[in-house]
């Protein structure tokens, strides 16, 4: 079964939520307003992604730009759990394999 880790309202979320549904593929979605990332979570995400998993383009970002670059690597991951609008996203997931990181229709025709 796929998880799907993101927030309800954002577009890009949104967008690929229905390209799952109206191919009728399974999966659980993570509300990231109400699921605290673990410290494991963010280390694999981390791992994948190559960095911290932030959306630099994001508003949330912007806004905590300035604060947010000057903490040391232990409190980033913190501040990213306690922020989780600052994480790029949807985060596709099965089986603990994260398979992609945001939305596009191509990346997510190769997967499916």
């Amino acid at each position: 079964m796929y998880k799907m880790f993101g927030i309800p309202n954002c577009n890009t979320v949104k967008n690929a939520r229905t390209y799952l549904e109206e191919r009728k593929i399974q999966f659980e979605f993570v509300d990231l307003k109400k699921y605290k990332p673990t410290d494991a979570d963010i280390k694999l995400w981390t791992e994948k992604f190559g960095g911290l998993p932030v959306n630099k383009s994001g508003l949330t970002y912007r806004k905590y730009k300035e604060a947010y670059e000057v903490l040391s690597p232990k409190e980033k991951v913190k501040f990213i759990q306690d922020n989780t609008s600052m994480i790029k996203r949807p985060i596709l997931v099965k089986n603990s394999a994260i398979l992609a990181f945001g939305f596009s229709e191509d990346s997510y025709k190769e997967l499916f």
